[in-house]
Parts: C-alpha cells; structure tokens; sequence
C-alpha cells in the first residue's frame, strides 16, 4: 500500500480512490490509536456539502463505533469550525470529510487532536499501519461497548467564536460573500449579519454537485463583478471547506493571500501583536510580499507548501501568524489551523481600525510578476528522478539569474505538478515557466 496521508489528510475521488470500505478502516484504526490515551475516545465529525459526505460520513462513524468509540456530529460546517468544536465539545480527536478546493468528484478525510492540531506524522503512519489488516489489529467490542452517536448543533459554538475573536462592530460595511456552495453557507452571512455587516451572498446553497465550480476562493471573478453590481466595500470569497480566503476590493481588485498577510502583518506589528516580528510564508509566496514585510522591519520565513508545514514553523519558533498565497492563513492567538472566516474578520478589523478601503490597504504591497502553470501528469512520483526535467530547471534559473526564482514541485492533493516562476522580467519568466512545463508534459505524460 502506497502511503495515504498526504500534506492535508486522505484526499482521492469519493467512492473510487477513498472508497466507503476504506473510510470504514480509516474510522476502526482511528479508534483504536486514539484508544491508547483514551478508554473510549469521543469523535467530532463534520463535513462540507459534498454529495459523496453522507456515504462517507456513515462509514466513518460506523467504523469508529466498532472500535468502541463515540461519535459526535456537528454537520456542514467549516474545516477550523471541526478545529474548535473538537476543543468545545472536550472531543479527543475531530475528523473532517472534506476535499477543500479541490472538485466536486473528490473528497477527503482529515484528523485533528484533542487540541484542534493536525495529527503529527507518527500517528497518521500508525493509523495507516493498521489498514493492513485491520479486522485482526482492531477489536470488535459487542453489546453497551459498541460505540454510540450523538447529534449536536455545530453551528451556534462556532459563530459566537468568531464574533468573540472579532470583539469589534461592522456596522456601516456593506459586504459580499462568496460561499462556495460548500461549508461557509451557512454560517458565513450569520457571522458577519450579527457582526452588523449588510451582506449580499452569492453560490450560498447547501449544493454539493457545485461545491467550488466556478465559484468561491479558487474563481474570485464572479465575486468580482458582483462587488462592483451591489457595490459592496469588500468581497469575501472562501472555498469549499472554508479554510481559504480570497478577498476582493471595492473596485473590483483580486487581493490574495499574500497581500492579505502583508496587511495584518504590518497591522499586527504596529500594535505590538505580531510575535517576533515574523510572518511564516511558503515558497510559493510572492517575492513582492518579503520586500513589503522587510519595509515594515517584519522577518519573513519559507517553508515547504502545505500549511501543516507553516503551522509546524510557527509552533517550533513561537509566531503567531503564518499562511499561503492560496488564502489559507493562520491566526494561531485565535484558532489552530487555517481558517478563511475568521482571517476575513481580521482583515476587516484592519479596514475598520485604519478607517481605509481594502483597495488602499492592498498597496502596502508590490507584485513581482509571477506565472503558474499545473501539468497533468500521470505518475508525478517519476517527477523526483528525471534528469532531463532538473536540467531545464538548472538551465532557466541561470538565465533568470538574481532577479526571479523557480519552484517545481508536485501537488500534495492531485495529480499535478506545479510549476512557479517569478521575476522583473515578464517576459523570460514566461518563456521559463513554458519550457519547464512543456518538458514536464513530455517526460511525464
């Protein structure tokens, strides 16, 4: 068996790659891990409005309740909503069925800990150990030691947790959601209506079979145009599971996750709240978003691309916020993980506080001219070992010299490889990122 876990739980297409079988084992092996350092440990489990999330959602609860364990459903709600739910309900562990961004055919499975942390490596290979044969590995408890379930409103606990951590009105802004159709439809207008916000919504259905098509975090273009028709002070666009923030401005203007860093970083420091003067960014970060935080005497850090490894980041070296360019940002003075509702009650905070449009507090930052290309491919784990690919790369770089950057890596969740290219020139960054890509294609097709 290949590994399952990749950098954001087991990802793969519902009923195919993550089967209801191997949600069921999935569910058993938790349990019995989780057992360890609980007699019968207590699982909260949401999800987002996929179409494949009841099927997954019962055999993940049934194979929990044979391992012995409890059960506790909140629902459709956000990814960071399961993070804080798991500490509400005093949970050991929660579980999230969800595929984020990614398209209406994939699904996921993800744990949290007790404490609303991503599993650390070790435990997710000692799940992943037990599949293999888990029916003899996992005991079968019988009559009162078969797991129960429990349904409780996950709702109402996260809504007031946000608008606790906002602590601040948004009366006389006029706002605009984009939901996704996913796991922000709910609660998404409740929070910002009871913040005082006059909200407009669009793609706020309970409609898995749209969940992230053509709409949400990943195609702000529509939130766009509707910003400008309602005119809105601010777009807010998230993704299907509504860890992700992309906002929009007044105007019309796509500010992503860089840009939103930049902002609350420079806010946080001004205020003395930004912990060791630092923002923990990824290598996809744009170089424009170092030079604004080095402006402002803020130290920037890389990490590998995936937010568990920012989190790690920030976890071992003591900061307080950190996140992708992909709006997946994290508060760690509020919640655990990334959480795109909460990062837009932040962003507006700075707005409010400052007394200035987004379009305006978005110039604290310069973008380098930067192209991102995805390459289908049909095995990317070829990608590490060929030499011709590692001399285009060697070959471009040189040619870009100091003045850009390439990064090439696979996509932890799909069967891409992703290749970036930044610089002050456009037009070699371009030809750059189109001759990787084309080799890319050629080798790996």
């Amino acid at each position: 068996m290949g590994k399952l876990f990749g950098t954001d739980g087991v990802r793969g297409v519902a009923n195919k790659d993550l089967s209801p079988l191997l949600a069921f084992k999935l569910g058993r092996a938790g349990a019995k891990v989780l057992s360890k350092l609980q007699q019968r440990p207590v699982f909260v489990i949401g999800k987002d409005t996929r179409v494949s999330g009841d099927m997954l959602e019962a055999a993940l609860t049934a194979g929990i309740c044979s391992a012995g364990a409890n059960v506790i459903k909140v629902g459709i709600v956000p990814t960071p909503a399961v993070a804080y739910l798991t500490r509400f309900f005093n949970a050991d562990a929660g579980v999230v069925i969800s595929a984020s961004h990614n398209p209406v055919e994939y699904n996921g499975i993800k744990y949290f800990n007790r404490d609303g942390y991503k599993l650390p490596d070790a435990l997710e290979d000692e799940i992943e150990a037990l599949l293999e044969d888990e029916d003899k590995k996992v005991e079968s408890p019988t009559g009162l030691d078969v797991g129960r379930v429990f349904e409780r409103d996950g709702v109402r606990p996260y809504v007031d947790f946000i608008k606790a951590s906002a602590n601040i009105d948004f009366g006389g802004l006029t706002i605009a959601l984009d939901c996704a159709n996913g796991a922000a439809y709910k609660v998404a207008p409740i929070i910002f209506e009871e913040l005082g916000a006059k909200v407009y919504t669009i793609n706020a259905e309970c409609d898995g079979s749209k969940i992230n098509v053509k709409c949400g975090s990943t195609h702000p273009e529509l939130l766009s145009s509707f910003v400008k028709e309602v005119g809105a002070d601010v777009g807010l666009a998230f993704d299907g599971d509504a860890d992700r923030l992309i906002a929009v401005d007044e105007k019309g203007q796509i500010v992503d996750g860089d840009h939103v860093m930049a902002i609350c970083g420079c806010y946080l420091k001004k205020k003395g709240l930004l912990k060791n003067d630092t923002v923990v960014a990824t290598i996809m970060s744009n170089m424009g978003l170092e030079v604004a935080l080095r402006q402002a005497g803020i130290k920037m850090v890389r990490t590998k691309v995936g937010d568990r490894y920012v989190l790690e980041e920030m976890l071992n070296s003591g900061y307080n916020l950190g996140g992708e360019q992909s709006g997946h940002i994290i508060f760690l003075d509020h919640n655990t993980t990334g959480d795109g509702i909460l990062t837009a009650v932040n962003l507006l905070k700075v707005m409010v506080d400052e007394q200035k449009p987004l379009s305006e507090l978005a110039k604290i930052m310069s973008v380098y001219p930067q192209v991102l290309i995805n390459v289908r491919v049909v095995d990317k784990s070829k990608y590490d070992n060929n030499q011709r690919i590692k001399e285009t790369i060697a070959k471009n770089q040189a040619l870009l010299g100091d003045t850009g950057r390439i990064v090439v890596r696979p996509s932890g969740t799909e069967p891409l490889i992703r290749v970036m290219v930044e610089g002050e020139n456009e037009d070699l960054i371009n030809s750059a990122a189109d001759d990787i890509a084309k080799v890319i294609e050629e080798e790996l097709r």
